[in-house]
């Protein structure tokens, strides 16, 4: 394994566990710090949104973007463009979560905050561990057609 590929494993993996306290840090502020304790409405009951909870779908968010940055760093082009653009796109619709299932103001201003800081830790980090600009030969086309 190369020093450029472990220094990136390790950036990447301290970016996704970054995300995370980031986002328990925001919950433990506003939950038993301030006492705001955001809820979401799922299947009809009110649920208060646990430690457990903020931790899982931000490691899961932070583990699906390494995962699909390192798939782009082998398929495409311009990896680092193309998954900038697809995590700004999630983290938008990410927020369609908050807006549709929040309990009440303070829930929505929590959890948008906590998608948002995510995003704001994820998106730069993950994005500054990108390798260079996949090399084409001029021969050939990035999807190549059959033959007639």
């Amino acid at each position: 394994m190369s020093t450029r590929t472990q220094s990136s494993r390790t950036r990447r993996a301290l970016t996704v566990a970054a995300a995370a306290l980031a986002a328990l840090l925001l919950w433990m502020l506003t939950g038993p710090v301030a006492g705001l304790h955001p809820s979401a409405e799922t299947g009809g009951q009110t649920r208060e949104v646990g430690a457990a909870a903020v931790a899982a779908a931000s490691l899961l968010a932070g583990l699906a973007a390494w995962a699909l940055l390192a798939l782009l760093e082998r398929v495409a082009g311009r990896p680092r463009r193309i998954w900038t653009f697809t995590a700004l796109a999630v983290l938008a619709l990410s927020l369609l979560g908050p807006l549709g299932s929040a309990a009440d103001t303070s829930s929505l201003a929590v959890l948008a905050g906590m998608h948002l800081l995510v995003g704001a830790v994820l998106i730069p980090g993950l994005r500054l561990s990108a390798g260079p600009r996949r090399s084409q030969p001029a021969d050939q086309e990035p999807f190549p057609l059959p033959p007639r």
